[in-house]
C-alpha cells in the first residue's frame, strides 16, 4: 500500500492547480491546453501499480487487483470534481465509460468467449517447427480476424503444445509480439487505431499495401529469431516430447467446438458494419452521443457471445481450459486505465498548445513532418496509452485530412499507423489482447515475466527491429 500517501498527496497537489475548463464547443469536456502535468499522477501511479505490485505484495494484488484498479480511478474522479464540478466529472466518466470502456470490453468478451469455444484436437507437440508454424499462421489470421481474436484462438493451442517443455516463457512473449500486435496491420480489421483511420477516410487496403513489405521484414526477422531460440532451449531440454496420455493421441487431429468459426465472423461482419453504416440516429446521455451503428454492434456481438455459450458443449471449453479468469482481470484493470488517463489523453489532443507540446512539435521540423519521429512518438505513447486516440492525435497533427495523408505524404500515414500497431507489442497494456495472453499463460502455469521483466524482452527483440525499419522506411 505504499502508493496511497502518493495519492493522497498527488489529490491535494490537483486540487489546488487551475488548468481545467470547459471545451470551446460548449461540450462539458477537459481543456488540455491547460491541464497541467500533474493531472497525469493517477494514471503513472496505476500503471506503476501493475508493474510493481504483483511482485512486492502478490498475495494482496491477486485478491484486491480490482479496489486498486479503483482507487486510482476515484484518485482522478475525485479532485476533478472538487475542482471543477459533478457535471464535468461525470460526463468525463460517461464519456470514457459508455464510448470507450463498454465497447473495448464488449468487443474482448465477444472474441474471448467464441474463441475459446474452438479447441485443436490431436497431438500437436511443441517442437520448434510447430511452435514457429503457429506463431506464423497467427500472424497471417491478425490482419483478418483482428489481433484479439487470432491471439484469443490460439494461444490455447500453443500452450496445450508445449505443456511439455521446460522454457515456454519465450513462446508466449513471442507470440504476443507476432499475433497480438504486428500481425494485424494489413487491414482496418487488424487492430482499433487501423479502424479509426478506415472511419477517417483511409481505403480499406491502403495498410495493406503500405505496411506491407514493413510487416513482412518485422515478422520475418522474428519469426526466425524464434526459430533460433526455440531451438536451442528445445535442444538444451533434451528434446524432450509428451507422455502419450497428454499428448492427445487418443483424438485425430481437427476441431472442436466448430460453430463458433462462423461466429468469429460475425464479430468482424458486426466491427465492419459499425464503420459502414451511417444511419444517423443517435441517442444522448447526459451529453455523450451515442451512434445507432455502435449500439447495434455492441448488442450484436453480445447475442454472439451468447450464441457461443448456448452452442459450444461445456465438455469442449473444460478440455479447452477455458475460465473466466483473464477477462475478469482485464476488465477490472483496465477500468481503472481508461480513467485515470483521461487527463493525458486530454493533454495529447491539446496538441502544440498542452503540456506536452514539445513532444508533439518533435514531428515537424521547418514545416515538413519527420516520418522517423511519427514513428517512435505514435509508437511509444502507443504503449502506454490507448492506442486508439494516440493514432489519431497524430493523424490529425499530420493534417487530419485521410486524402492528403494518402496521396502527398503516404509515409508519413505508414510511420503513424505502423507505430500504433507495432509497438503495441512493447508493453502488456500496448493493446488489447496482450494482458488477455499473459493472464492465460500464467493460469497455465507459465511463469510470465513482469511489467519490468516483459519491457527487458521488447528492448532486447523489438526496439533493434524497430531501428531497422525506421533506417529502412522513415529516414
Amino acid at each position: 500500500m505504499r502508493f496511497l500517501p502518493l495519492a493522497a498527496i498527488a489529490t491535494s497537489l490537483m486540487a489546488l492547480t487551475p488548468g481545467m475548463a470547459l471545451a470551446a464547443g460548449g461540450h462539458l469536456d477537459l481543456d488540455g491546453a491547460t491541464l497541467p502535468v500533474l493531472w497525469t499522477i493517477p494514471f503513472a501511479c496505476m500503471l506503476l501499480s501493475i508493474a510493481v505490485m504483483p511482485l512486492t505484495v502478490p498475495h494482496f494484488w491477486h485478491h484486491h487487483f480490482g479496489k486498486v484498479s479503483a482507487f486510482w480511478a476515484l484518485a482522478f474522479a475525485v479532485p476533478c470534481a472538487v475542482q471543477f464540478g459533478l457535471s464535468l466529472t461525470v460526463y468525463q466518466l460517461l464519456h470514457a465509460f459508455l464510448l470507450e470502456y463498454v465497447p473495448f470490453i464488449i468487443l474482448l468478451f465477444s472474441l474471448f468467449t467464441v474463441a475459446g469455444g474452438v479447441r485443436l484436437k490431436g497431438s500437436l507437440v511443441g517442437t520448434p517447427v510447430v511452435n514457429t508454424g503457429i506463431l506464423a499462421v497467427g500472424t497471417l489470421l491478425a490482419s483478418w480476424m483482428g489481433t484479439t481474436g487470432a491471439a484469443m484462438l490460439l494461444i490455447r493451442p500453443l500452450l496445450r503444445a508445449n505443456k511439455h517443455r521446460r522454457y515456454r516463457v519465450h513462446s508466449v512473449v513471442f507470440f504476443i509480439f507476432l499475433v497480438a500486435n504486428i500481425g494485424g496491420s494489413l487491414t482496418p480489421l487488424g487492430d482499433p487505431p487501423l479502424f479509426l483511420g478506415f472511419l477517417k477516410g483511409v481505403s480499406f487496403f491502403w495498410t495493406t499495401s503500405h505496411l506491407f513489405m514493413k510487416t513482412v521484414i518485422l515478422s520475418l526477422i522474428l519469426i526466425a529469431v524464434f526459430y533460433v531460440l526455440d531451438t536451442v532451449l528445445f535442444n538444451r531440454e533434451g528434446r524432450p516430447m509428451p507422455e502419450k496420455d497428454t499428448a492427445g493421441t487418443g483424438e485425430r487431429l481437427g476441431l472442436d467446438g466448430m460453430v463458433n468459426l462462423p461466429l468469429l465472423g460475425g464479430v468482424v461482419a458486426l466491427v465492419l458494419m459499425s464503420g459502414l453504416w451511417k444511419p444517423g440516429v443517435m441517442f444522448n446521455v447526459y451529453g455523450v452521443e451515442l451512434e445507432l451503428q455502435n449500439i447495434a454492434r455492441d448488442l450484436g456481438l453480445l447475442l454472439v457471445a451468447a450464441l457461443s455459450l448456448k452452442l459450444t458443449s461445456t465438455e469442449c471449453r473444460r478440455l479447452n481450459d477455458f475460465t473466466w479468469a483473464p477477462i475478469e482481470e482485464v476488465a477490472k484493470l483496465f477500468l481503472g486505465i481508461f480513467v485515470s488517463m483521461i487527463p493525458a489523453i486530454a493533454i495529447l489532443k491539446a496538441g502544440d498548445k498542452g503540456a506536452l507540446a514539445s513532444v508533439i512539435n518533435m514531428v515537424t521540423a521547418n514545416g515538413e513532418p519527420v516520418n522517423a519521429m511519427y514513428f517512435w512518438l505514435t509508437g511509444l505513447l502507443s504503449s502506454f496509452l490507448d492506442n486508439a486516440p494516440t493514432y489519431l492525435v497524430f493523424f490529425n497533427t499530420a493534417g487530419g485530412d485521410a486524402m492528403h495523408l494518402m496521396n502527398d505524404i503516404p509515409e508519413t500515414l505508414a510511420a503513424i499507423s505502423a507505430g500504433a500497431v507495432f509497438m503495441g507489442a512493447c508493453t502488456y497494456i500496448g493493446n488489447a489482447p496482450n494482458f488477455m495472453v499473459r493472464s492465460i499463460a500464467e493460469e497455465q502455469g507459465v511463469p510470465m515475466p513482469s511489467f519490468f521483466g516483459y519491457i527487458l524482452w521488447s528492448c532486447a527483440f523489438l526496439v533493434p527491429c524497430f531501428v531497422l525499419l525506421t533506417w529502412l522506411f522513415f529516414i
